[in-house]
């Protein structure tokens, strides 16, 4: 369905000053015309609304049939007829045509130019003649690469575009014949070609297909169609013989309309087959091709029109997009530009909207159709914006903003006798004999439409949405939707517009965004949640959508449409760093308690709605209480609110009111009760500071809870909890020590154990160091983690041996010590890792030794262990043993540890006592281990026998076990 809006798309218009009649035309890039009459062509200069001027004028070789510009190349092409034959030339260099009897150069494609005479190739018009095998029937030049595309019977030439280097100052505008594409049983009417795509078009057909580079599939150059193919074609050709022997004085027999797309389209019985011709360069040789479309339309015969008119007129290819219209009446030819469809009829100049910016916005974006972006359909209807007038028109052409438009106001047509609908569609007499009186040759004139600046029509199209805005109609979507389209597509081309045009149009894109916002905020239908990315396109805060809000009360009832109810609920939620003032916020809590009231306690924990008044925020929370709407929810954010004005009181009874497992889950719903963000900083609240320190447990464990549902990184909760406590970067609060801890006891999946651990003793580490108790008390004693967590191991006997010696050590400071030692005895500490850090760990400390000798002994360094605790903590050394020296490591007890002692019993001192103890806790252990030979061979040969004698009976008397 066409829309038709009575809207100004033309402005000036020029006639062209052209002698004779055109027979061909079309712009040359932004400032030329061209047209062809005779066997001349002229150039006009077209500059803004200034008068079309005669700019040059140069001969062809004979009458012009087709006439092709190229804006790549800056050159014109034609195909002409003389005596019956045609030629295929395009004419370079035509800026520098001074008089219409300046000298022109002419050759031959590819030739090469000798030296003397590039000269006059630099500085004068030349003609390239381009010889075909057959007759040349249409032409289309990429508006990208340049390259030029030649319709023959059953087949399409291309030419590329190349440049014959002359010298360093100069190169050479030349074509290289590259391609030949093969296509059986087709004629072309119209070709176009643009980067690699490739449409052809035949009285009633249009097939499309894509040129591709480089290998596919290992595939050879020609491509052979599929069997399907030919069994088709012969399935048709069946048919029309069969048509053929039926008697058709009184029916024309139509085949039907046939769309296929993609792949399907090889079945259109068309074969078509690549002729690699050219040497040109890899990234445009062109080896296999992909079918994108093929289309069989079928004529219209309700209007009775004849046979013979039945055809296609018009093709044409975009680097952006194209589709297919319907027209009010019997369009005769059609351009295409970005913003507009031009279609002419008998008497009308018609202007289409089209989607061509849409499906870019598409193609380009990839937020597209997200709550960040969004633009119209391209399945939106089309819209005429303008049906114009103009008697006899003829041929229709564009360049930039100018529609050129060819008249003839021929006499009237008399058909010489009444026929019958059955009669003018009888194939054998389609030739109606025309009676023409004989009158005056016809007048005809060549005209340049202006089309006016897309800001004004923006602004017109606006204004006629207007008349639609009061009753809500789907007309005014649809009308600020094309006003949308118009200024994106002129801002896709922002190449060619200056800095305060482009300015004007951005200014005017935002502005359609928030008329569009507007629109999908008042209609409450399936697309209303395009309200929220046309508001944050369009650059309106929250206050200015507000503001546009119409808050009037209708029979007594206030009623929000979903759009705008979409649009500040997404907004509250996206910490968009505006504070609304107390009016704004309780205008937003009154329209979601009418319109969502689950959603109020939600928007109340908004950072945007910081200046509500408490009291009016309590109100609305008791209403949602009365109504019977009571909630955790309901309670954590009344208790909130309850902080707020001061009323502990009421705070504290309302988080008695739920256990503590239920508070979690109520923060999990709304982590905005406790963590805030604004201006990208991490934002502790109110309650949050309260809980710290009232409730820290229940603080820890709902940022827990918080983490374990995704609700909060890792590094988000770090901050939380270092902003909370007030502590800069680099120290580290007991509350984030006490996460950590609880971190490691709830087994969260998505924490890296290692980087935990790593934090934890590092913190541990520093604080024995530094002799630095905790800030607050811990919610868990080593004690509690041990029994609750299996990565806290049981500490070793013998360190609790060694940490016994040291009586100076305060509870907070042996805390410390053993959460880190029990992380250390923990079977998934990576010992290696630590090492390094444990330097400020002194080991002239009891602290300190006993986490050196720890991770030595993870590390199986026990020769080492045993030197050191023999030196500074022989108390220890026997219940080291028996703990560590066992199975492999059994030996160590006699071939480590028993010289060990004996040597240092030999030296004496003050410990002398302590080694001879453990000497014979050693002895006791090895008499038992070994054979009475073995156990001789271990023994010091100067020892007192009198002293070995008792383990050597002992040793001597053991019964083997059987």
């Amino acid at each position: 369905m066409v829309q038709l809006y009575n809207l100004h798309p033309f402005g000036s218009q020029q006639v062209v000053p052209c002698k004779l009649e055109p027979d061909r035309f079309c712009g040359g890039g932004r400032d030329a015309l061209f047209v062809a009459a005779g066997c001349k062509v002229e150039a006009f200069a077209v500059a803004g609304q200034e008068l079309c001027q005669p700019r040059c004028a140069f001969s062809t070789l004979g009458r012009v049939l087709r006439l092709a510009y190229s804006e790549a190349g800056d050159y014109l092409v034609a195909i002409e007829e003389k005596n019956k034959a045609t030629f295929l030339r395009a004419y370079v260099n035509w800026r520098n045509k001074r008089t219409e009897n300046s000298r022109v150069c002419i050759r031959m494609i590819g030739h090469n130019v000798e030296g003397p005479f590039s000269k006059a190739f630099r500085d004068q018009m030349y003609i390239i003649e381009m010889p075909l095998s057959e007759a040349p029937l249409c032409i289309s030049c990429c508006p990208v690469k340049g390259d030029l595309l030649v319709g023959c019977t059953n087949k399409l030439v291309l030419f590329s575009l190349k440049y014959q280097i002359i010298n360093e100052e100069f190169s050479l505008l030349d074509f290289e014949r590259s391609l030949i594409i093969h296509i059986d049983n087709i004629t072309p009417v119209e070709v176009s070609f643009c980067v690699g795509y490739v449409a052809v078009m035949s009285d009633l057909e249009v097939l499309i297909v894509k040129l591709e580079s480089g290998p596919k599939n290992g595939e050879r150059v020609h491509h052979h169609p599929h069997k399907t193919n030919n069994r088709i074609r012969r399935t048709e050709e069946g048919i029309s013989n069969e048509i053929s022997q039926l008697e058709s004085d009184d029916f024309v027999i139509c085949q039907k309309p046939l769309e296929l797309l993609g792949e399907k389209s090889e079945q259109s019985g068309l074969s078509v087959t690549l002729e690699s011709t050219g040497l040109a360069d890899e990234k445009r040789k062109y080896s296999h091709f992909q079918h994108l479309l093929y289309r069989r339309f079928a004529p219209d015969i309700s209007s009775y029109v004849l046979s013979d008119d039945i055809k296609l007129h018009s093709l044409q290819l975009l680097p952006i997009y194209q589709t297919v219209y319907q027209y009010p009446e019997k369009s005769q030819q059609a351009v295409l530009t970005p913003q507009f469809l031009h279609v002419i009829t008998s008497n009308n100049l018609q202007c289409f909207t089209v989607r061509c910016s849409a499906a870019a916005a598409r193609e380009e974006d990839p937020y597209m159709d997200t709550t960040l972006k969004a633009c119209p359909p391209v399945s939106m209807d089309v819209c005429a914006l303008r049906i114009q007038l103009f008697i006899g028109l003829k041929a229709i052409c564009h360049f930039k903003n100018h529609i050129i438009l060819l008249t003839k106001a021929e006499p009237e047509a008399i058909p010489e006798r009444r026929q019958s609908p059955k009669r003018l569609l009888s194939r054998k007499d389609t030739s109606v004999k025309i009676k023409i009186p004989p009158v005056a040759e016809a007048g005809w004139n060549l005209y340049i439409v202006n089309t006016i600046s897309p800001v004004q029509l923006y602004k017109e199209m606006v204004d006629y949405s207007n008349t639609y805005k009061t009753v809500k109609t789907q007309s005014c979507i649809h009308l600020l939707s094309e006003a949308h389209l118009l200024v994106r597509a002129a801002l896709m081309d922002a190449s060619q517009l200056e800095p305060g045009e482009k300015a004007e149009l951005l200014e005017a894109f935002k502005e359609s965004c928030g008329h569009l916002g507007d629109c999908y905020s008042r209609l409450d239908s399936q697309h209303s949640h395009l309200t929220l990315p046309y508001y944050k396109m369009s650059g309106l805060s929250m206050a200015e959508v507000l503001a546009r809000t119409d808050w009037t009360v209708e029979d007594g009832l206030q009623k929000y449409e979903r759009g705008l109810i979409f649009y500040i609920n997404h907004s509250l939620y996206e910490n968009l760093d505006e504070e609304l003032n107390e009016e704004l916020a309780a205008k937003v809590v009154q329209m979601f308690y009418v319109a969502e009231p689950k959603q109020v306690p939600h928007i109340l924990c908004s950072p945007s709605m910081k200046n509500i008044n408490p009291l009016t925020a309590m109100s609305y929370l008791r209403k949602l209480d009365t109504s019977g709407f009571s909630s955790i929810l309901v309670t954590l954010t009344k208790a909130a609110v309850a902080l707020k004005m001061g009323d502990l009181d009421m705070h504290r009874n309302e988080m008695k009111s739920h256990s503590e497992m239920k508070l979690v889950c109520g923060f999990i719903l709304e982590p905005r009760l406790l963590i805030q963000q604004r201006k990208g900083q991490i934002v502790p609240t109110e309650l949050a500071l309260h809980l710290k320190e009232t409730q820290p447990g229940l603080l820890v464990a709902s940022v827990l809870g918080l983490q374990k549902n995704n609700k909060i990184g890792i590094e988000e909760a770090d901050s939380f909890f270092k902003v909370l406590c007030a502590k800069d970067e680099d120290t580290i609060p007991q509350l984030l020590v006490d996460f950590w801890e609880a971190q490691l006891v709830a087994c969260l999946p998505d924490v890296v154990l290692q980087e935990l651990f790593f934090k934890l003793t590092s913190q541990y580490i520093w604080r024995l160091s530094k002799r630095q108790p905790p800030d607050t008390t811990p919610l868990r004693t080593s004690e509690d983690l041990i029994n609750a967590c299996s990565h806290y191991g049981l500490i070793y006997p013998w360190v609790h041996v060694v940490i016994s010696s040291d009586s100076l050590a305060d509870k907070n400071y042996t805390e410390d010590l053993s959460k880190l030692q029990s992380l250390i005895c923990g079977p998934s500490f990576d010992i290696a890792s630590i090492i390094p850090f444990l330097e400020p760990l002194s080991e002239d400390t009891i602290a300190g030794l006993s986490v050196h000798v720890l991770c030595r002994t993870r590390l199986k360094e026990y020769e080492q262990c045993i030197d050191i605790l023999l030196e500074r903590c022989p108390e220890a050394v026997i219940p080291y043993a028996n703990h560590e020296l066992k199975e492999e490591n059994r030996t160590l007890w006699w071939k480590k540890l028993l010289p060990e002692l004996c040597q240092r019993i030999k030296c004496g001192g003050e410990k002398y006592q302590l080694y001879l103890s453990s000497l014979k806790e050693t002895l006791s252990i090895v008499a038992v281990e070994l054979e009475l030979k073995d156990f001789m061979n271990v023994l010091p040969e100067d020892g007192t026998a009198t002293f070995f004698l008792p383990y050597l009976l002992y040793c001597s008397r053991k019964k083997p076990l059987t």
